[in-house]
């Protein structure tokens, strides 16, 4: 993943729209864990990595501070993921012959321009 939804989301579904994966979930959707903002799937997003210059979601959201940087979707951070999952801070997919789809299964591409530090503050999307 590489993208989180705040708290400062404000249901407008301006990200959803843009969104070139449809990595983004409305509140109503049962696979969002949150019913009060959008949730985007870790094992979907794609930082829009060969789709555009910056996450389109971040660039159409009227909101700072709605979408924030995540860690990677890499096998460096699929503890980070699990523990995650866990936590109830994500609802990764399970595929039937596959399992659960953590990195290891796919990785996904992201912003290699991103810190880090960065991605472990979880920056505005919007500053970069």
């Amino acid at each position: 993943m590489s993208v989180l939804i705040t708290d400062e989301c404000i249901i407008c579904d301006a990200c959803a729209l843009e969104c070139p994966v449809a990595a983004i979930l409305d509140d109503s959707n049962e696979k969002n864990l949150n019913d009060s903002k959008y949730y985007v799937k870790p094992e979907t997003c794609v930082e829009c990595v060969g789709h555009a210059d910056l996450p389109r979601c971040a660039e159409a959201c009227p909101t700072e501070g709605a979408i924030v940087w995540d860690m990677p979707y890499t096998t460096d951070y699929e503890e980070y993921y699990i523990a995650g999952q866990e936590e109830g801070k994500y609802n990764i997919r399970v595929h039937k012959k596959k399992g659960m789809m953590l990195p290891s299964v796919k990785s996904k591409p992201f912003r290699d321009d991103i810190s880090i530090e960065d991605r472990e503050a979880h920056m505005n999307v919007g500053q970069f």
